[in-house]
């Protein structure tokens, strides 16, 4: 018996993306130490570095069964993953409970105060389910720029779109959602002039968004970093996050502070240094090198899964992984952004870095099935 499981472990390290593994491995382990270090000033510290290892534990179990599964299993059941997909949103209209954003986005068991963000966990089926439908469109009708099939593409993305910001008003995971969609139906073959329709209508139902679906906060929220003087010009209200931000990420210089020595960080002064702006913490303890570092690692994980994904020479596993590395690519580029005043401030994770159990789970079992894509191919 022994022996066998040897032989099982020796064909699954042959057959696997060591390298994206590797990957994946350093981002935790460099995630769990700057979490540790961001909440030593907390009360209770612990219970934030216990649950933060107890998901990504999880999340790597998770990442090694989705490798061991051809993707074509999943995606051919697909009237599942779309039930799953409206029904777990939909939750959060009977038991969703604000979060520190102020968004009901979250569903939290009554015992042990465990929570978790659907909008995070769909993420996964929805790239699945979203590459199914393109590969299908592809071979049994006139392709995805047929009138017919691109509003059926449409109609998809504007339900979950639509879920998410009516259950939750959650515009930060929403535009994570955006982000995905559009990135894989270019990388699909979607025709510009449908991208330019889109937009033409989006700008035409701007003016209605902004008035009727925004409130006060989250309007100034989106405008803050462009327009400082107007939205506030005394800088401590709707700009103070990242005005804190950016005096931590300053301070840091070329090496930083010291681990867990910087002033901001060991601080209350800068908020949510664990999620939103975990960043800041490593450019002031870790200096411009631990950002680099940082910046790096998710850059590979991002060129490795288009990688896997066009090796793969298969046309639905191709857009899972686009889609993959799409999500993990503009979050990491909103909470960088957001890090240094480039962009508002909407609560959207780094990848791997920031605290939350649902973030890690969805990443880490996200690039499992890119692992198990690589294996399969």
């Amino acid at each position: 018996m022994p022996k066998r499981i040897l032989i099982a472990v020796k064909n699954y390290f042959t057959s696997a993306d060591n390298l994206l593994l590797a990957l994946v491995l350093s981002a935790c382990v460099f995630g769990i130490l700057m979490i540790y270090s961001a909440t030593r000033s907390y009360s209770n510290p612990d219970t934030y570095i216990r649950t933060h290892t107890l998901a990504m534990l999880i999340g790597l179990t998770l990442y090694f069964i989705f490798s061991l599964i051809d993707i074509e299993y999943i995606a051919g059941r697909w009237i599942l993953l779309l039930l799953f997909n409206v029904l777990f949103i939909s939750t959060l209209f009977f038991w969703g409970v604000e979060g520190d954003t102020g968004n009901k986005n979250w569903l939290r068991s009554p015992i042990g105060n465990i929570g978790i963000q659907p909008s995070e966990i769909v993420k996964i089926s929805f790239i699945v389910l979203l590459a199914k439908q393109i590969d299908w469109l592809n071979s049994t009708r006139n392709g995805i720029n047929a009138i017919g099939s691109a509003l059926s593409l449409v109609g998809h993305f504007v339900m979950i779109f639509g879920l998410i910001l009516v259950s939750s008003r959650d515009l930060g995971s929403g535009l994570v959602y955006l982000a995905i969609f559009i990135v894989v139906m270019f990388g699909s073959g979607l025709k510009v002039y449908w991208f330019l329709l889109g937009a033409a209508i989006i700008g035409a139902l701007s003016p209605t968004i902004w008035s009727n679906f925004l409130n006060d906060n989250q309007r100034n929220r989106i405008l803050g970093p462009y327009f400082p003087d107007i939205i506030d010009p005394t800088g401590v209200n709707i700009n103070w996050q990242a005005n804190q931000s950016k005096l931590a990420l300053a301070s840091g210089k070329l090496f930083g502070q010291g681990y867990m020595q910087g002033k901001q960080s060991q601080s209350p002064n800068l908020p949510f240094k664990h999620t939103d702006f975990i960043f800041s913490v490593v450019g002031e303890e870790l200096g411009l090198v631990g950002c680099i570092a940082v910046i790096a690692i998710l850059f590979l994980i991002i060129v490795r899964c288009i990688y896997v994904g066009v090796q793969s020479k298969n046309r639905m596993k191709f857009a899972i992984c686009l889609g993959i590395s799409a999500m993990i690519a503009f979050q990491s580029f909103e909470n960088i952004g957001m890090c240094i005043g480039l962009t508002p401030v909407v609560g959207i994770t780094l990848p791997f870095f920031s605290y939350g159990g649902s973030s890690i789970l969805s990443i880490t079992a996200s690039l499992g099935i890119v692992s198990g894509i690589r294996r399969h191919t």
